[in-house]
């Protein structure tokens, strides 16, 4: 998915925003990194039937992230 599509796909609830803003700046996270956060969202909310991408799986995707860097 180009990141095109991901802003038009992938838009997250005014929550979602401020909780990845705020994932962003507290863990040093890159544009791509915000792009991929977006990915694995858009994912999950597909996985729980939902139109639309909420906070609850901007959080999630947050989660995997997290644990991606603490492995590396």
């Amino acid at each position: 998915m180009t990141p095109r599509y991901v802003k038009k796909f992938s838009k997250p609830d005014e929550s979602g925003i401020k909780l990845l803003e705020t994932a962003v700046d507290r863990l040093g996270l890159s544009a791509r990194a915000y792009d991929r956060i977006l990915k694995v969202a858009r994912t999950i909310a597909d996985l729980d039937e939902s139109e639309e991408v909420r906070s609850h799986h901007v959080a999630e995707a947050i989660q995997y992230r997290t644990l991606d860097r603490n492995l590396i």
